[in-house]
């Protein structure tokens, strides 16, 4: 039986925090920036948690890394 691998995709993208939730970065924060407003900006530095289904699908995909 062959094994799991972890997608390396998410592994760069997501975190899994102690508790075991998925943390994420904000999008919209890699170009362009100058013809977004500063407090847009500044709301886009805090990153995020996957729910639902996609942190399920998330942590997942991470499991043989965990």
């Amino acid at each position: 039986m062959p094994k799991q691998k972890t997608h390396k995709g998410m592994k760069r993208r997501f975190k899994i925090t102690a508790s075991g939730k998925a943390r994420h970065r904000s999008a919209f924060r890699g170009h362009l920036l100058s013809g977004k407003g500063a407090k847009r900006k500044r709301n886009l530095r805090n990153g995020g948690v996957a729910e639902g289904k996609d942190a399920k699908n998330i942590i997942e995909a991470l499991r043989p890394s965990l």
